[in-house]
């Protein structure tokens, strides 16, 4: 209802001096019966409108109580929807470019069909949303990409939360459940496997195995390899760039986690190198940096295809997958078979795997190996994942206590001209 006015704009009074009320040509009939009216922080004057009253002097209450304690949201405020806000964070996000394409690319396969259109208040108040899309996702896809993308819709809200547009996310409800990763069995390759692959590989690409078993080099991280990064002398080399794909064209980027590193160089993969480079020397690669605007960069590449360019990623993995067929790795594909995830688990990170058993299976620090390999967790992931090939304490143990009490031979003391020390041995 509204106040009646006169047609000079005045309101009309009854008998007893009180406004005369008229239903609104707008809202009777369509609106909500009770409205709520309050000073918002902002200073202005808000509304908020209810079906019963019960509910409008229940929302009064958390109303002023919120108002007292600073932690009032405007409900007005999560009315953008979701879609919109996760635009935002992606575009605001530092994120490298190759980041941010992958998570625009998640959200929008599997999370705008879903929930994109849906209002972030709305959907921070009802978790069963959320659950919702968990349960549409696990049709298709795995519980760890399921994972990867709830931390992306997780982010989403935080930075609702955070902006003050929402009061939680729902993702952190106790009531949301995540399907259960499971641990796959570690698989290494032998080393027959691993010379059985370079043996498949043309000459020109038989250097990539050096590389990954050799240094441990992710795929990108191998083509963007140059003589360049190798301190001869001192026997190291570094992992300071690599080669990936972003918006369909060809760029260089740093390494996985935006860090460089050094990695000690083996005799043996040093003498493949220099052998490489004689069969194919090095090819100079001009690219961009980081993203496809970015600036040239010019590299050499220990790396070429058979034209004396770099390598495209897609085109490795072709190359990549027929090897491990002619190796006897995965087998034959059948007549209009798809190529499956059997060609997956034996990508060029099995190269990587290998570097890091053959190192840790002899007691190398995980510490180190981490170090060596990029990881930022100091080990703790290498010691989770490759913790059966570890050497146990007690064979640690008995190799040294043997060391300790075994009795020096002759060949092991000094000479009667040389230094003297004190040894003992026997029991």
């Amino acid at each position: 209802m509204r106040k009646a006015r006169g047609p000079d704009g005045k309101v009309l009074l009854d008998d007893k001096g009180k406004p005369v009320m008229e239903r609104d040509p707008v809202r009777y009939g369509k609106g909500s019966r009770w409205r709520l009216r309050y000073i918002g922080p902002d200073g202005k004057e808000d509304n908020e409108s209810f079906e019963r009253k019960a509910d409008a002097e229940n929302r009064k209450i958390q109303v002023e109580a919120d108002l007292l304690k600073g932690t009032f949201i405007d409900p007005k405020a999560g009315k953008v929807t979701f879609r919109k806000q996760a635009e935002e964070v992606i575009e605001n996000r530092v994120l490298n470019p190759s980041s941010r394409e992958k998570m625009r690319q998640r959200l929008g396969n599997h999370v705008y069909p879903v929930i994109g259109s849906h209002e972030i208040g709305l959907l921070s108040k009802r978790p069963s949303l959320i659950q919702g899309l968990v349960r549409k996702m696990e049709a298709t896809l795995a519980p760890v990409t399921i994972e990867v993308i709830m931390a992306h819709v997780s982010l989403v809200f935080s930075v609702a939360v955070e902006d003050e547009l929402v009061a939680k996310n729902p993702v952190l409800s106790k009531t949301i459940t995540l399907p259960k990763v499971v641990a796959k069995k570690l698989v290494v390759w032998t080393p027959d496997q691993v010379f059985d692959m370079q043996d498949a590989l043309s000459e020109r690409y038989q250097i990539t195995v050096d590389i990954g078993a050799g240094l441990g080099m992710r795929r990108g991280e191998i083509l963007g390899f140059g003589p360049d990064d190798v301190d001869w002398f001192r026997g190291v080399a570094g992992v300071n760039r690599q080669l990936k794909m972003l918006g369909g064209r060809l760029v260089f980027a740093l390494p996985k986690g935006d860090q460089t590193r050094t990695v000690p160089l083996s005799e043996m993969v040093k003498f493949a190198l220099a052998e490489h480079m004689r069969l194919f020397p090095p090819i100079t690669v001009t690219l961009p940096w980081q993203k496809p605007d970015g600036k040239s960069v010019k590299v050499r590449l220990f790396v070429s295809n058979r034209d004396g360019g770099p390598v495209l990623l897609p085109a490795y993995t072709q190359v990549w997958q027929r090897a491990l067929t002619r190796a006897g790795i995965v087998p034959r594909l059948e007549e209009g078979e798809a190529r499956g995830a059997r060609y997956r688990e034996h990508g060029m990170h099995m190269l990587r795997k290998y570097f890091t058993s053959a190192l840790l299976a002899e007691g190398e620090s995980p510490k180190a190996v981490a170090e060596w390999l990029g990881h930022k967790d100091g080990g703790a992931l290498l010691l989770k994942v490759y913790a059966a090939i570890l050497p146990s304490s007690e064979q640690r143990m008995r190799r040294t206590i043997d060391a300790a009490l075994r009795r020096p031979t002759e060949k092991d003391r000094p000479s009667s001209d040389g230094p003297q020390t004190a040894q003992e041995g026997g029991r």
